[in-house]
């Protein structure tokens, strides 16, 4: 099918499995799929700067899905989503704003392409790491795996930052914490999703679990119910700079709402640690398939 926005002929096909697959993964792991998506989007041809800005479009169908299924079952502390929605939306600015400049230097797709390899290859790393060492934790000392986090003394010492105000999160089991802790892990998400045109929640929720401390579903379902605030605002940037196909985002969106709400029942049989394990193999995959296009096109 030929879709006359971009300027690219993709089989629908692709982008209906496509979306269902980032739909599952998304209501599962509380993030809107970008870091996979994107770089299958690139894959099929779709040009950079609407990859970024489609994808964000495409996350908000899904993500309002799988944030109603998740509020259900109790994962959303939607105090601590609106807090973290202010910084968001001033760091997806500025990641847009990134994202124009690249366009003119004619070096968008080796520079947005690297950055992306860097931060998910980080990530899978440290958090591989971290939800192993959780569950050999539980298992030496005996404990119900449960939520069981290995980086709780880092946890502690964020949470006694003295610089007020504070807030209590009573949903998160939260009883005191500097807001600007929080407003900062949404600045470095929205920077994310503006620049990287992801939900942001790949680094979203393991900041929620490692420095504000929510308990990992929570961290799940106010992860998603912020990507679709941050997420609106990203799409309506980039569609005024000319970067949304409206027609492909649409497209992916019907096998998305389906793959949400499968993905969000599931995280009721894991534990914390073994989602965040899972977790860490997207990333990973989402890097090596960067790699792999700009290698084909003779970037690196």
């Amino acid at each position: 099918m030929y879709f006359p926005i971009s300027g690219v002929e993709v089989n629908v096909v692709y982008l209906i499995v496509l979306g269902f697959i980032v739909g599952a993964l998304g209501g599962f792991f509380g993030v809107g799929g970008g870091f996979i998506a994107s770089p299958i989007m690139y894959l099929l041809g779709i040009p950079m700067n609407f990859v970024v800005g489609t994808d964000l479009t495409h996350m908000v169908g899904k993500s309002i899905v799988a944030a109603k299924k998740h509020r259900s079952l109790g994962h959303v502390d939607i105090k601590l989503g609106f807090i973290m929605v202010f910084s968001t939306i001033i760091g997806i600015e500025i990641g847009a704003q990134i994202i124009e400049f690249l366009k003119d230097t004619g070096k968008i797709d080796v520079v947005i392409g690297l950055l992306y390899v860097s931060i998910l290859t980080f990530i899978s790393i440290f958090v591989a790491w971290e939800s192993k060492k959780a569950l050999r934790v539980s298992r030496v000392e005996k404990l119900p795996v449960g939520d069981v986090v290995a980086f709780k003394s880092v946890t502690r010492k964020i949470r006694r930052v003295n610089i007020p105000p504070y807030i209590s999160l009573p949903e998160s089991g939260i009883e005191s914490i500097s807001i600007w802790i929080i407003l900062l892990v949404g600045f470095i998400s929205g920077l994310l999703s503006g620049l990287l045109g992801v939900g942001g929640g790949f680094v979203r929720m393991p900041l929620l679990v490692y420095l504000v401390g929510c308990p990992t579903h929570v961290a799940i379902g106010t992860d998603l119910f912020e990507i679709v605030i941050s997420s609106s605002y990203g799409s309506l940037t980039h569609a005024i700079k000319g970067n949304v196909d409206i027609m492909i985002a649409l497209v992916m969106h019907t096998g998305a709402a389906i793959g949400a709400q499968m993905g969000a029942v599931l995280t009721r049989y894991i534990s914390g640690p073994r989602i965040r394990l899972y977790f860490s193999l997207l990333p990973i995959i989402g890097a090596l398939m960067v790699l792999y296009k700009l290698s084909s096109i003779g970037a690196i």
